[in-house]
């Protein structure tokens, strides 16, 4: 079992967090937001193989369909490694039921993550390859080039945000983003950028979470209404961010990885390999249940996308938070 440290804090002004107030003590009721549970996928190959979908999903359109059925969250992780494009954010509102929510994962560029140039629209790549590389950082590119590839972001998104089913746009930070004043500021100014749209925040430096930087982070997240992004994940890595649940928003959001041996590999199958078993998901529910006291709307989703892993966990998962009286949001008829 891995231990799970929940802060003992809630949220004050502004839907901030303040660490040591109940929600009682801040003029809140003691009562559970709704609780939102899905995956990080729905077009996985190995999930297709494993038989989790129904034999006449057997299309893109089908898939998304049964899916939301199954679930009212889910969490695009595609638009990391390409802008979106408009028609097919429109395709997504359409084949999902009012009430559908799509997290979707930010540009790799945005949160300077190396970007392949051919990952940029035709007509940006020659101005994103003028270093003459292959992959580029945010440092590497003219700030126009930058602006045009949130431009075109952001108005991909026009369908989800339009039908009310955009939820939160995911930045990831990369490991080589320590702690810091201008790794602050550039956080503020990507919530900025997104604005009106809301962004939550998940960090791959240990150095924001360590003992001593744990409350400045959270209160700095908290000072501008940035929802992080608690995780869970294997512990002992560069890498590694300690499973703290904090509600800084009135949004909370949990990202499941996972406890894979192969965390460093290059395989996606092997890194988010790993199925979370019974105890480990009744200790999750309560701790979730904990969690939503905190926040109006929780966000639970797993990425331990290996054949139907993530998903199974959802499902179970979403079963123990009914038992302990959470609401958990039901998917919308009519997918």
């Amino acid at each position: 079992m891995n231990d799970v440290s929940c802060i003992p804090a809630a949220r004050g002004v502004g839907g901030a967090r303040a660490r040591g107030f109940t929600a009682a003590q801040r003029g809140r009721s003691v009562s559970m937001g709704e609780v939102r549970v899905g995956t990080a996928s729905w077009t996985d190959r190995t999930l297709i193989e494993a038989g989790w979908y129904p034999p006449e999903a057997n299309n893109p359109e089908k898939r998304l369909r049964y899916y939301a059925r199954q679930f009212p969250l889910v969490e695009v992780d595609a638009t990391y490694y390409a802008l979106p494009a408009e028609q097919t954010a429109r395709a997504w509102a359409e084949r999902t039921p009012p009430g559908f929510t799509f997290n979707i994962k930010a540009f790799s560029l945005f949160t300077q993550h190396p970007t392949p140039v051919r990952a940029f629209p035709a007509d940006l790549r020659e101005a994103a390859g003028s270093a003459g590389k292959d992959r580029v950082y945010l440092k590497d590119v003219d700030p126009a080039v930058a602006e045009a590839a949130w431009d075109r972001f952001l108005a991909a998104l026009g369908p989800l945000r339009d039908a009310g089913k955009l939820g939160a746009i995911l930045l990831q930070f990369p490991p080589w983003f320590p702690i810091g004043r201008a790794r602050r500021e550039y956080i503020l100014a990507c919530a900025q950028r997104a604005a009106p749209d809301r962004v939550c925040v998940e960090f791959r430096n240990r150095t924001w979470m360590t003992e001593d930087n744990q409350a400045e982070t959270l209160g700095f997240l908290a000072g501008h209404r940035l929802p992080y992004v608690c995780v869970d994940m294997p512990q002992g890595y560069p890498s590694s961010i300690p499973p703290v649940l904090a509600a800084t928003s009135d949004l909370a959001v949990i990202r499941m990885h996972g406890h894979s041996d192969k965390w460093t590999s290059k395989e996606i199958s092997e890194k988010f390999g790993y199925r979370y078993s019974d105890a480990e998901l009744d200790d999750w529910a309560g701790r979730i249940r904990g969690l939503s006291a905190d926040a109006d709307l929780t966000h639970v989703l797993f990425n331990n996308c290996y054949r139907d892993w993530a998903h199974v966990n959802a499902q179970q998962l979403t079963a123990r938070l009914t038992g302990l009286g959470v609401r958990p949001a039901a998917p919308a008829p009519g997918a």
